[in-house]
């Protein structure tokens, strides 16, 4: 019997809807047919959600993340992901407070990036992941560096996620631009550090290893459901 999968969603709506039809697509992959886990999705208020980012309301920020995973308990899902890379900076507040189990889209990237002897890495997303220490910490145990961009860039890239990618737009001269940022750096890889931006870029655009934290997350997910981990 399969577990089910609870989403953590709506941070953002495009991040969510990828989530869903990932974690499908790779079990028919897998399967060949309609057995489908079954997914609860709980989708939060993104402005909400971000504001309370933005403003460090740290308390609140977890409560409302709990409450949220709680809802998706009461909903009968056995384990949950939250569907972005910026929750996962109180992940440990979080699990310490809830019943279900939580899969860690860190660990997911971490393992990944060991996987592929990747000892320095650049980490993109929003501004509050770029610039928060969840990343770092995350990978020490692997040995593995995590840098992050300049603050030019940093602007940059928040800017990309939020007035494009989070509305699912996408335009090659932002395509392009992202491009160009990943390339100035001297790293082994680069950490798509937020959901949305598998949207932008994908390993066919760049030499550099891509790490997709969107795919990996929903990989463990699925394996987690199949009882293969």
């Amino acid at each position: 019997m399969m577990k089910k999968i609870g989403i953590l969603g709506g941070i953002s709506s495009a991040s969510t809807i990828q989530y869903y039809k990932t974690i499908l697509d790779m079990y028919y992959k897998k399967f060949s047919d309609y057995y489908y886990p079954e997914i609860i999705i709980n989708s939060l208020n993104f402005q909400y959600f971000t504001n309370l980012e933005n403003e460090h309301k740290t308390s609140e920020y977890i409560n409302y993340i709990i409450n949220g995973i709680n809802s998706l308990q009461k909903s009968g899902a056995d384990f949950v992901i939250m569907a972005a890379n910026s929750p996962h900076s109180v992940f440990h507040s979080i699990k310490q407070q809830i019943d279900l189990p939580v899969l860690s889209i860190v660990d997911a990237a971490a393992e990944e990036c060991s996987r592929l002897k990747l000892k320095k890495v650049l980490l993109t997303g929003i501004k509050y992941t770029m610039q928060s220490s969840f990343y770092q910490k995350g990978f020490e145990s692997f040995g593995i560096e995590v840098l992050t961009p300049s603050e030019k860039h940093q602007d940059k890239i928040n800017s990309i996620i939020f007035s494009e990618l989070v509305l699912n737009r996408v335009t090659e001269n932002t395509r392009e631009n992202f491009r160009e940022i990943l390339s100035s750096y001297d790293v082994d890889g680069v950490i798509l550090g937020c959901t949305e931006l598998p949207l932008l870029l994908n390993q066919k655009d760049m030499k550099l290893p891509l790490i997709g934290t969107l795919k990996l997350h929903c990989k463990a997910a699925l394996s987690y459901a199949l009882a293969e981990s």
